[in-house]
């Protein structure tokens, strides 16, 4: 399997991110321990928590989900063979949130604790901090990258005038600067191809995406709002219930019926042959969802196909 880089880090991955919002959530620790043996031992050696899953949930305060990648890390004696991507800046308490220097430096060995390990490979910015000058959050990632705790470091969330005004700054100080990025992007939101995808390309930021499915919607599962009971995360689909979002879904049976394969699988396969894309991320709850998932990486769209689902959702 061909792997990228996360930017100018150095750091190569393979094309698909398993995300780990759903340790602690929909999948409880036995699941999701199968699910990242089956991940990992399909190839795959990316995987993306943050501090702040699964907070949402009733009874949880927020990592969990790194809780559960450390317990598996240890038990599994695997650290050195995959690439740990975690987050800090969204609230975890009143008092615990943002990219201040104070709140990073805690949050940071925080989060080492919980996934028993001493260093994150790659530690990201969950949110921009407007409150927080932004030449004291990159000294504050520049150190921990000297001190060994963090390999790169990257942004989620971040609109293209704040990523390019934190390499502005990065390059005028010295410090390290984003080598990722995490934005939303699917078949359905393309947001991200107006202004961030060309400032990706032209400065090599690799290209973490979320979303890949669209809370998964693209995975066809959900046609109607009956079926939107199916799933916890059932009615925040209920916006792609539109002519557009079932011309997609017309367009990716389509391509799916012509390569033997799923709604889901076509899904990230688009996004993987986009030019500004490392990894999208995609999560699973059960083997055979992830069997769909890691199969993306094996379709290969010809350029009609990529034609016929770029012209459903114009």
């Amino acid at each position: 399997m061909q792997k990228r880089k996360l930017g100018r880090s150095g750091i190569e991955v393979a094309p698909i991110a398993f995300g780990g919002n759903v340790f602690g959530w929909t999948a409880n620790e036995s699941t999701s321990f199968q699910l990242l043996d089956g991940f990992t031992g399909a190839g795959f050696d990316l995987i993306d928590t943050a501090d702040v899953y699964s907070r949402w949930v009733r009874g949880n305060k927020g990592g969990e989900s790194e809780t559960i990648i450390g317990k598996w890390l240890k038990q599994r004696n695997n650290r050195h063979r995959v690439t740990i991507a975690t987050k800090v800046g969204k609230e975890m308490a009143p008092d615990k949130k943002g990219l201040s220097a104070k709140y990073i430096r805690r949050a940071i060995e925080d989060s080492l604790n919980r996934l028993q390990t001493d260093y994150i490979d790659l530690y990201q910015s969950h949110d921009d901090d407007p409150d927080t000058p932004m030449e004291e959050t990159m000294e504050t990632f520049t150190a921990l990258i000297k001190e060994g705790k963090v390999r790169a470091i990257g942004a989620s969330n971040f609109n293209a005038k704040r990523l390019a005004a934190s390499l502005e700054v990065s390059k005028k100080h010295g410090y390290a600067r984003y080598e990722t990025i995490q934005p939303p992007y699917n078949l359905y939101d393309r947001s991200f191809e107006k202004e961030l995808e060309p400032l990706c390309l032209e400065n090599e930021i690799g290209v973490i995406s979320y979303y890949a499915l669209a809370s998964g919607f693209l995975s066809g599962k959900y046609r109607s709002e009956d079926d939107l009971s199916k799933s916890p995360r059932g009615q925040g689909i209920k916006k792609y219930l539109n002519d557009r979002g079932f011309k997609i879904l017309k367009a990716l049976d389509e391509v799916a019926a012509q390569y033997h394969s799923t709604p889901a699988s076509v899904a990230v396969a688009w996004i993987i042959s986009r030019p500004a894309i490392t990894a999208p991320i995609a999560s699973a709850t059960n083997m055979d969802q992830l069997k769909i998932l890691t199969g993306s990486v094996e379709l290969s769209l010809d350029k009609g196909a990529i034609e016929l689902l770029d012209k459903a959702n114009a």
